[in-house]
């Protein structure tokens, strides 16, 4: 009993986060500054700034924040690159730093001949050209979207030391704007056999998937724009299928067809690809949705902490593909004890939701945890009851408990715990 209130008290309470606690340990005093004779004007104030652009471009001081890149060498533009989510804040990912997943290159399509055809068991065949499609009702989502073998690092025995961000950074948070599929594939009628949409790509690999079609009625959308910009070549331009809460995969890029079927076309992508090994030896097929899942993003494997003792701010994202995140709890010691986090508003159907709580950090050694619940009440699961449920040799739909190791010396490292 104890011991849980030591734990619980390293966690300040919501009300204390502009209280004494924080305003003796963070800020430099003015009067300091005036002592230090540092009130004078800044070398930015002396001369006149910069020019207009046409085109907004990042702060050269942030640089490093950056995608990293992680190519297949074998099959050129086979690959994929990660959302540094560890270097940001909020919850919209800009589309600069959108992941990426490609399996066979961007294409560089013109969106005056591209076209968007429905056919398959419908009344009428449609072929809708970009211009056609952006004169329909405009639609905006924000939810995100999650590769299904982001975070597949940890199915290894040994935990990875790569940046927050660069092991579990193949999903990404935006607003996306185009028309609901619901209004196309009625205009086309539906015919009663219809239960399969095999969607395909115009890339070079022509990816396709097969999504069933009462999901697409439900909130599937045809995206034209991101964050309020036409689509970007990388992230689909000039029309990509959105499927809130779903895989990545079936988030098709450069949609050329949505073809009606009786059932699926059992693709490569949705057969060899993006199953789930069962520890029976059978494969789980069709695993679209996205389980509930968290990250603490700060501070977390590579960072530092540089004041002992000190305060800091444990932040981070809950998401989930069932719904919205309706809590998050954070742990100092490996999961013996939890604390409530706060969830920033908006909380936000099948999208990132970041969640803070600040930490009293004594120069202890520690584990730094998050655990996530969704409104349907699932929970994030651990490391050891997901393996032991899926099996070990598992690749896709991580969604475990993900644990950061804070040394005495204030250096944080990932392992499995």
């Amino acid at each position: 009993m104890e011991k849980h209130h030591k734990s619980r008290r390293q966690f300040l309470q919501h009300s204390a986060l502009s209280g004494v606690a924080m305003m003796t340990s963070l800020p430099i005093l003015a009067s300091e500054l005036t002592k230090n004779k540092v009130s004078t004007l800044s070398s930015s104030m002396l001369k006149p700034g910069g020019e207009f652009s046409n085109y907004g471009t990042p702060s050269p001081y942030e640089k490093e924040v950056i995608r990293w890149i992680s190519a297949n060498s074998d099959v050129p533009g086979n690959g994929v690159s990660w959302t540094p989510l560890h270097e940001l804040q909020g919850t919209i990912t800009p589309n600069g730093l959108h992941y990426e997943r490609h399996h066979n290159g961007v294409p560089d399509i013109n969106p005056d001949t591209h076209n968007v055809v429905i056919d398959g068991l419908v009344d009428k065949p449609l072929n809708f050209s970009i211009h056609h499609l952006l004169r329909y009702p405009q639609h905006s989502r924000i939810c995100f979207i999650e590769c299904g073998g982001n975070s597949n690092e940890n199915y290894k025995t040994s935990p990875s030391q790569a940046s927050a961000g660069y092991a579990h950074g193949l999903v990404s948070n935006a607003e996306w704007t185009g028309v609901p599929l619901a209004l196309l594939l009625n205009e086309a009628g539906i015919q009663s056999s219809a239960k399969w949409v095999i969607a395909e790509g115009a890339d070079a690999g022509a990816l396709n998937v097969s999504i069933p079609i009462d999901k697409l009625l439900d909130d599937g959308l045809l995206a034209l724009y991101q964050n309020g910009e036409r689509l970007r070549p990388e992230n689909g331009y000039p029309v990509r299928l959105i499927v809130p809460g779903w895989e990545g995969i079936v988030n098709v890029k450069w949609l050329r067809q949505l073809k009606l079927s009786a059932s699926p076309a059992m693709t490569r992508d949705e057969t060899s690809q993006y199953t789930d090994l069962q520890p029976d030896g059978k494969a789980q097929q069709f695993s679209f949705e996205m389980q509930v899942k968290s990250l603490i993003t700060s501070p977390s494997v590579g960072m530092t902490l540089p004041d002992n003792p000190g305060t800091y701010q444990v932040t981070g994202l809950a998401w989930s593909g069932i719904g919205k995140i309706s809590r998050v709890e954070v742990s100092a010691d490996g999961g013996q004890t939890w604390q409530d986090a706060l969830l920033q508003e908006p909380i936000l159907d099948k999208a990132f939701t970041r969640f803070s709580i600040a930490w009293q950090w004594h120069g202890q050694y520690a584990i730094l945890q998050s655990r996530a619940t969704d409104e349907s009440g699932q929970i994030q699961p651990t490391r050891e009851v997901l393996i032991a449920n899926r099996g070990k040799y598992s690749y896709y739909h991580y969604n475990a408990i993900i644990s950061w190791e804070v040394d005495e010396l204030g250096d944080i490292h990932h392992v499995y715990a």
